[in-house]
């Protein structure tokens, strides 16, 4: 544990940056103390919140505000990015070239073009860049995972990905706005699944090499009509799709499959990750490793894992790489990785046809 505190700024105070900002309260003790030193945002009521609740100490207005938030900070530990997907490139790098650690949430970006300028000015700025990937700290995720590397499933050929809403269009945000947020449920909701998905699969990072993926938009660009947890959205300016289904093929022969959706016809919401592998396969959701032993089928679960808050753990992660006290286990890189295949389903959609990547 540091003995000072980690002084760390936010680049929007609002919305996710809530989670973010409890989290660091939960864990300040752990980590040796925590000062929410400054933010930028453009909503002075984020503000507002960000002071009376976590004692936020500077506070800067405007699109630009960030800006000078870097320029008068010079000595933060690191710079948490809670900003739309828009703004994560720009915001990520300017944070980075002030040479400063950052974190940006989920998706590392809009496009690959962004991901990769981002990681150049990490490398460049010889400082960490660290994606809010959080499902990889699920007390099954790390189960499964360590089977995993230990081999028990074999080499694996094969994982069905699901995000999976009937009816779960957001009513608040730029979530159905694709100049704003790159997407629809692939990006938003996909991105969470997906990047599990690839943790589980191997020690390294799989390589994607081609991609074929369809979209379709049935209901989102129309009136609400039907009760639903999310009513009255803006079917006006609705521009993303309501279910995104990718295929991916990965160097070594491995396939993966991801269906995403806001709105489908389905009897409830799921959310999981099927891995089939040559020696045996696993479901996420349930925390189960299926294989054969001693002649018989056998499925197996453990009696006890260890559970633990996906925020809390994400932010330490942060801390911990920030101060070079832990390996980046959610790097750039691997965003890139996971943006390639995103970034492949919505291309290939629209050209009609398998992308190379």
């Amino acid at each position: 544990m540091s003995s000072k505190p980690f002084r760390i700024g936010f680049i929007g105070v609002g919305g996710i940056a809530l989670s973010h900002l409890r989290a660091l309260k939960r864990i300040a003790e752990s980590v040796g103390g925590i000062e929410i030193v400054a933010a930028a945002d453009i909503n002075p009521k984020a503000i507002e919140v960000a002071k009376k609740e976590f004692g936020l100490q500077h506070a800067y207005l405007g699109l630009d505000g960030y800006r000078e938030m870097l320029k008068k900070h010079p000595d933060l530990d690191g710079v948490d990015v809670c900003t739309p997907n828009a703004f994560h490139g720009e915001h990520a790098i300017a944070t980075l070239e002030a040479g400063l650690a950052a974190m940006i949430e989920k998706p590392m970006a809009r496009s690959v073009a962004e991901c990769i300028a981002m990681n150049a000015a990490a490398k460049k700025a010889g400082k960490e860049l660290v994606v809010g990937f959080q499902w990889r700290w699920h007390a099954e995720s790390r189960y499964i995972r360590r089977q995993v590397e230990e081999g028990l499933l074999g080499d694996i050929v094969y994982c069905r990905v699901q995000a999976l809403r009937r009816r779960g269009i957001p009513n608040w945000g730029t979530f159905t706005q694709k100049d704003k947020n790159g997407g629809g449920p692939m990006i938003d909701m996909g991105v969470h699944l997906l990047e599990l998905a690839v943790y589980l699969m191997g020690t390294g990072i799989p390589q994607p090499i081609a991609v074929s993926g369809q979209i379709w938009r049935y209901l989102g660009d129309k009136p609400d009509e039907t009760e639903n947890m999310w009513p009255n959205w803006d079917h006006g300016v609705y521009d993303v799709e309501d279910l995104a289904v990718g295929h991916v093929r990965f160097k070594g022969g491995a396939s993966l499959v991801i269906e995403a959706s806001y709105a489908a016809h389905i009897p409830e919401d799921t959310n999981d990750v099927q891995l089939m592998g040559t020696k045996g396969g696993a479901i996420w959701s349930r925390g189960e490793v299926y294989t054969d032993q001693n002649g018989f089928q056998v499925n197996t679960k453990p009696a006890f894992l260890k559970k633990t808050d996906i925020w809390d753990e994400k932010l330490r992660h942060f801390i911990e790489v920030a101060r070079g006290e832990r390996e980046n286990q959610s790097s750039g890189v691997e965003g890139l990785a996971v943006q390639k295949i995103l970034n492949g389903v919505y291309d290939s959609a629209a050209a009609g046809r398998e992308m190379e990547l």
